[in-house]
């Protein structure tokens, strides 16, 4: 199970108690912060996120909404004396930014900061549980978005099913992996025998600041939750065009297309202090839609 929480929804300019993005996407071993907007950190204690299981950092692009926060973030994990290292995944030239706000405050982190810079779609983590990868999207500079997808889990095993069929633990693995078991007189033993269904992996992708483009759908085909940025109200649409946005319902078109099973939206304009509106022309094309507010946690 994977657990989203919401640290920042807002677009440019903080307004009316909402601050520019962030989310915190965790898993049973770790977590990963997904942008890092002004007030970031200020988030996380408020909402009681663990900054020490923070193993990931990524930034989709360098308009100051999506990283202004992070040399803070940073800076105060230096001063909590941090010492197990941190991956920070960003377009290339964040890493020149970060050494030279370092360098003019004469700062010298205490844990290693290992720095991978995005380049071309494709995967840019393998863990043991999660893989990651990153595609462009179509805004007014480079901009990447994140798939997070579980890796496929292995089925449970019956162990009380397993001791009556006499299976040795030495063959467990492979019976995870759903293969049968074959005694030593030849009998065939159903996976399903001694074995439960493995629980569905789990996918979410953040496609971060983009125009309205319908590519984007098949690069997340079928993920369980897609936030996708909704900055202006459908009256809009020549204005979010212009500035390389969409809006509320060219979210829930990418969406439908997409097939993904929820739709989270956010990026709000500074000009709405109310969003109601937005959930309400998302959900004429697609039902399953929701707001991502800040402070809520959505379990995926």
């Amino acid at each position: 199970m994977l657990t989203l929480t919401i640290l920042g929804n807002n677009s440019a300019i903080p307004a009316y108690g909402r601050n520019p993005t962030a989310q915190v996407l965790e898993t049973a071993d770790e977590s990963f912060l997904i942008d890092c907007g002004e007030g970031t950190q200020l988030q996380l204690s408020r909402y009681k996120i663990k900054r020490s299981r923070i193993c990931r950092i990524f930034i989709s692009h360098l308009h100051g909404d999506h990283y202004f926060g992070l040399i803070g973030l940073l800076s105060s994990l230096g001063l909590m004396n941090r010492k197990q290292e941190l991956h920070l995944h960003a377009p290339p030239l964040l890493q020149q930014i970060i050494q030279l706000q370092l360098d003019a405050a004469l700062t010298t982190l205490p844990f290693s900061l290992h720095f991978h810079p995005l380049g071309e779609d494709g995967v840019i983590y393998d863990g043991k549980r999660m893989t990651i990868s990153c595609f462009r999207v179509n805004h007014r500079i480079d901009c990447w978005g994140f798939l997070f997808r579980e890796k496929r889990n292995t089925r449970s095993i019956m162990p009380h099913r397993a001791k009556a069929y006499e299976i040795p633990m030495a063959y467990y693995e492979a019976l995870q992996q759903g293969k049968d078991y074959t005694t030593k007189k030849g009998t065939i033993i159903p996976n399903e025998e001694v074995t439960t269904a493995a629980t569905p992996s789990k996918s979410y992708a953040f496609c971060a600041d983009t125009i309205y483009d319908e590519s984007l759908a098949a690069k997340v085909q079928g993920v369980d939750l897609l936030y996708h940025e909704t900055t202006y109200l459908k009256d809009l649409e020549d204005r979010a065009a212009e500035r390389y946005h969409s809006t509320s319902i060219q979210a829930a078109a990418i969406a439908q297309l997409a097939a993904a099973k929820k739709l989270l939206i956010g990026h709000f304009s500074s000009k709405y202090e109310i969003l109601e509106p937005f959930l309400e022309e998302s959900r004429e094309i697609f039902p399953n839609t929701e707001l991502a507010l800040e402070g809520v946690s959505f379990m995926i």
